[in-house]
């Protein structure tokens, strides 16, 4: 990833700023309360920061989450070694249009190529996913199964242990979403009965040309809920609703940074926000970092709660499945399109 490819160029007005402004206002937000249930006060002072959180940014860090630092530590430690192997080795595990889980280092954001190379294994095996982005039948449905390498020897086990960790703790922020809503706190349960959801290793190499490229290109999350943990070095942005400004997430040691995504924006029918973010990269360190993403099963009907809408505030968005959605989407990660994937708003009710 040495040579300046014009791929990987940024449209100019898409092109990063190196100096940047740090968000200081984005909240951190303490999860202890889940541990003391007896104390009500603090447990309802908690819902509503997260729900003011969801509302006013869509993205925010928790601390004191109850995910083992060791367990931390662990992932960390297997993917440096993992991406430090030759690419021959990698490749061994690469993933295809139709491997989709495994090692890959060409993908694309928004048409344009993104500066990172990742892995991606799922949590539950097989997964059903559809072999055709037209149709999410269950005639045309593949099992996904997850590619281990053969080194590192204990990357099969730290990432079983940590995908575990992650799902506990989306589950716990998941219900305190649906409470802030007014919702009961299993309200979002059903729809994860077949999860799809996965765990991405990141590896951000060093940039020659930071101010031209981005690691991750502007996007939003089209899932649930996103949990990003990150080794320290910074790169995170996320554009302001307010004012359309990129911030840089401050990092904060063993913090989780969290993003709503859009399906949380659909069900809770435009009450929480769905925000752009991206990742800078820079010409002096590598960046890793490991995202989790909260996915619904695939034949899971995206709309408006039934509970969040009336005459006065009617359902704004069109029911889409969510196995044809999603499958849409990812054409797009393996090769440059002719027009930009599918989004939300081409499911946005006109006023």
């Amino acid at each position: 990833m040495g040579e300046v490819d014009p791929a990987f160029i940024q449209e100019p007005e898409h092109r990063p700023r190196i100096s940047y402004i740090e968000g200081e206002g984005i909240p951190v937000i303490d999860l202890s309360p889940l541990h003391s249930p007896n104390d009500v006060s603090a447990f309802e002072g908690l819902v509503k920061e997260i729900g003011n959180a969801c509302k006013d940014w869509g993205f925010f860090q928790v601390i004191n989450h109850g995910v083992p630092l060791e367990k931390r530590q662990k992932i960390e430690k297997t993917s440096k070694r993992f991406f430090a192997q030759s690419l021959e080795e990698k490749r061994k595990v690469k993933k295809t249009e139709k491997l989709v889980l495994g090692y890959y280092d060409s993908e694309y954001t928004k048409n344009i190529r993104d500066w990172k190379e990742v892995f991606d294994f799922i949590i539950e095996e097989p997964t059903l996913f559809p072999n055709s982005h037209e149709s999410a039948n269950d005639k045309e449905l593949a099992g996904w199964t997850n590619l281990w390498p053969e080194h590192p020897s204990e990357f099969r086990e730290a990432c079983q242990e940590y995908i575990q960790e992650m799902e506990k703790l989306a589950f716990k922020l998941m219900e305190l979403v649906a409470l802030s809503l007014g919702l009961p706190a299993d309200r979002f349960h059903g729809f994860f009965k077949d999860q799809i959801s996965y765990v991405r290793l990141n590896y951000y190499p060093i940039c020659p040309f930071p101010h031209l490229a981005l690691g991750l290109g502007r996007h939003k999350d089209s899932g649930a809920v996103t949990i990003l943990g990150e080794d320290g070095v910074p790169g995170l942005e996320v554009k302001r609703r307010k004012n359309g400004e990129w911030v840089r997430v401050k990092h904060i040691p063993d913090a989780y940074i969290i993003n709503i995504g859009d399906n949380i924006k659909v069900w809770s029918n435009d009450e929480y926000e769905s925000v752009e973010h991206r990742v800078m990269v820079n010409s002096e360190k590598e960046r890793y970092s490991y995202p989790f993403f909260l996915l619904p099963a695939l034949s899971t009907v995206v709309e408006p709660l039934e509970e969040l809408t009336n005459e006065q505030n009617p359902a704004k968005y069109r029911a889409y499945n969510w196995g044809e959605f999603i499958s849409n989407r990812n054409q797009s990660n393996y090769q440059k399109q002719k027009v930009e994937n599918l989004q939300i708003s081409d499911f946005k009710i006109s006023e």
